[in-house]
């Protein structure tokens, strides 16, 4: 999953995909270099990053998937938590709605899904909601997750539409994202396919040193490679190739382990 963002203000490529062309341009070269979905955003879920109107979030994203949608076949995700938005991106060409706040923000969202048949990224976040936050990690995220999967089911979302995203760095420390990591296999009991968004977050900044975003695209291969092992299905990255070289390595060892296991009758 490319991350295509057409904002000024995200904490990686705030302002290069700004205007249609570019962003557009930008995620036909995803989509070269191995992407599968384009994750569409129109605003910056950075820290302390200004909230837009929805007006100016669709006046972003709009145009850009209307493109997209007639040139490319790769599915097309739209980076919102507001309903009006992922409807009217549905109508755009749409295929995915991936919100940051689980459904749990504007709910009315898991209605336009359930409508549309779209599939959708239901992502934990602990912003908000430190009153209701376990001190387990893992159990914070069922928690959460929960009551967000009971939004979905509420409004009819097929389960078989649903993946699960545990918000990497999204109120979380750098402890946090480490123990996330750790024991992401935890979270399958969930009973849904898991995405994973580490690209380019501070953690891997605070661990490999480098300060600028823009140079953390080896740390986070790195992340890829062992949530794949963990069992990651999908990877929101801003590098495609380096990714999916990543994801290369994993998938062979993974069917080396598989076939060792499979000869030895394990």
């Amino acid at each position: 999953m490319a991350i295509i963002n057409i904002t000024p203000d995200s904490f990686s490529d705030g302002g290069k995909y700004a205007n249609v062309d570019a962003a557009v341009a930008h995620a036909l070269s995803c989509v070269r270099d191995g992407a599968a979905i384009l994750d569409i955003g129109g605003e910056s879920t950075r820290p302390g990053a200004a909230e837009v109107s929805a007006a100016e979030e669709q006046d972003r994203v709009l145009p850009v998937i209307e493109k997209l949608a007639v040139k490319t076949d790769a599915l097309i995700s739209i980076d919102t938590y507001r309903a009006e938005t992922a409807r009217l991106a549905m109508a755009a060409g749409a295929h995915i709605i991936n919100d940051v706040h689980g459904l749990q923000r504007e709910p009315e969202i898991a209605t336009v899904a359930a409508q549309t048949s779209a599939g959708v990224c239901i992502m934990h976040t602990g912003r908000g909601r430190e009153q209701e936050k376990r001190p387990d990690r893992i159990a914070d995220q069922e928690f959460f997750l929960q009551q967000s999967l009971e939004i979905a089911r509420s409004a009819g979302i097929s389960e078989d539409a649903i993946v699960l995203d545990p918000g990497f760095g999204f109120a979380k420390d750098r402890d946090d994202d480490l123990e996330l990591m750790a024991r992401f296999a935890e979270l399958h009991r969930l009973g849904f396919p898991l995405l994973a968004g580490t690209s380019r977050k501070r953690f891997i900044g605070a661990l490999t040193g480098r300060e600028k975003a823009d140079e953390r695209d080896v740390g986070t291969a790195a992340t890829t490679a062992i949530l794949r092992l963990a069992g990651a299905s999908i990877f929101r990255v801003h590098n495609v190739a380096a990714n999916r070289d990543a994801l290369a390595m994993a998938d062979a060892v993974l069917a080396a382990a598989s076939a060792y296991y499979a000869r030895e009758g394990l």
